[in-house]
């Protein structure tokens, strides 16, 4: 107990991060940490035994958005998003306590920019972070969105289907502002490495085509992370984390891959899932206690949904890192996450990594150190076959600039085009290995960067 009091009191003084941001056009913006995925006592439990079944406050969790929304900025996060689960018609519970718990929290803790959402139980799929742009509509456009679509909203029949699902695609579509969609814990039904449960690659792939602007990624890193017994509540053995990863992220070559090579903006994310907290007898920690998901924006909530949006981002576990900076350049034009640049097809293009590493400890006290760094770049062959090149640094390969590690690497443009990514760990793991019941969370850190995708102009004739 003494130990969570002082971890706690630890975590009180971790400033908000915010590292500043050297990338050339993103002048005016910084790294804003944050978490999409958090529940509260609005994530309520049913009394069957009444018609329609009474929902009971604090049935996954007994923490107030308020709560929250203070150990988020403990944890040093400058956004967040409450996700509240449903159940039947749970969409008077969100209009009725959680959207005002919204509006308290946002007064009660201003330092944190606080977004409307909840996890949408998915038709024909498992569930995703919906993300509600901040405006006057905010309340309304939720509660529509889980009235009429949530799989798990109705008291009969069901809506478990795809149609239902491309039907809440669409409305989710021409709502305005736009709102975002990341699918959450992807793999965690899945049965084993590549055979898929309730999500799979096809799916994926079909929801982003029905909204590009709207499904835009998936959780790479999930939560509940603190119980070391099944991480991730990924509770199959044969299809567990993997660094704290989903298989579909951790796979060099895998899903995430060969939709970027596809060309498809598909971005990752990490985050809490925050239900109750380890030091309370739970499964998790708070929101950025361990996960953050850092967005390049302005502070303040369209730049950050803009971000979000746009891949402009990077994940890390354990803050092993508090800043990156991936740069792809042919010496005349050049490009960040999210970004797509254009380069001529027989110079060479150079990729560059920045990565800084914090210089206060984490939240379980330590100063993990960075081991290894890894370049990967994917493509097409002119077969259509997928083609990855991949490139490892550690203490002897990297060159230190001044508070940076800095990677680089001189290859040829890949001739069909691509994308560049960067990961690292403190492990200095070459791969992302299963991860086993037993395993300390803390010594095993990563970090995934979004991809810069690669185009090559045409030859002049």
């Amino acid at each position: 107990m003494k130990k969570f009091l002082m971890l706690a009191l630890l975590a009180a003084s971790i400033p908000a991060v915010c590292a500043p941001a050297s990338t050339s056009g993103n002048t005016d913006r910084q790294w804003l940490a944050g978490d999409h995925h958090v529940h509260s006592e609005w994530s309520v439990d049913w009394d069957h035994s009444t018609m329609p079944p009474t929902p009971v406050r604090g049935g996954d969790s007994s923490y107030s958005r308020s709560h929250n929304a203070s150990r988020a900025r403990a944890f040093g996060l400058r956004w967040m998003v409450h996700t509240d689960h449903g159940g039947p018609g749970h969409s008077a519970v969100t209009r009725d306590h959680a959207y005002p718990a919204l509006l308290r929290a946002r007064a009660d803790v201003p330092e944190v920019i606080q977004f409307n959402g909840m996890e949408f139980d998915v038709p024909a799929g498992e569930h995703a972070s919906l993300i509600i742009a901040p405006g006057p509509q905010e309340m309304e456009q939720l509660v529509a969105a889980e009235r009429d679509f949530s799989r798990s909203e109705p008291l009969q029949g069901s809506r478990d289907t795809e149609a239902q699902m491309q039907a809440a695609l669409a409305y989710l579509r021409d709502l305005s502002p736009a709102p975002l969609m990341f699918i959450n814990h992807p793999s965690r039904t899945a049965s084993g490495l590549g055979v898929w449960g309730e999500v799979s690659p096809e799916e994926l792939r079909g929801w982003h085509a029905a909204a590009p602007k709207v499904l835009v990624g998936m959780e790479g890193a999930p939560g509940h992370q603190a119980i070391r017994s099944e991480r991730g509540l990924y509770r199959n053995t044969d299809a567990p984390t993997m660094g704290g990863y989903d298989q579909m992220t951790a796979q060099v070559g895998g899903i995430w891959d060969q939709m970027l090579a596809d060309g498809i903006r598909f971005w990752i994310t990490a985050n809490s899932d925050s239900h109750v907290n380890l030091r309370d007898g739970g499964r998790d920690y708070d929101p950025g206690e361990y996960s953050k998901t850092y967005v390049l924006a302005r502070p303040d909530a369209e730049d950050i949904l803009d971000g979000l949006r746009h891949g402009r981002m990077f994940t890390v576990t354990g803050d092993l890192i508090d800043a990156l900076e991936l740069r792809v350049t042919d010496g005349s034009v050049s490009g960040f996450p999210g970004d797509t640049v254009t380069l001529a097809a027989s110079p060479q293009m150079q990729v560059e990594a920045r990565i800084r590493q914090p210089t206060s400890a984490n939240a379980n006290g330590q100063h993990p150190v960075l081991k290894r760094i890894e370049l990967i770049v994917g493509g097409k062959r002119e077969d259509g076959s997928l083609q990855m090149q991949r490139r490892g640094f550690d203490a002897t390969t990297w060159v230190l600039e001044g508070e940076w590690i800095v990677a680089r690497w001189s290859l040829p443009v890949p001739s069909h085009g691509g994308f560049v990514r960067v990961r690292g760990n403190n492990s200095g793991a070459v791969e992302a290995l299963l991860d086993e019941p037993g395993e300390d969370p803390w010594e095993d850190l990563w970090f995934y960067s979004n991809p810069i995708f690669v185009g090559v102009a045409e030859a002049v004739r």
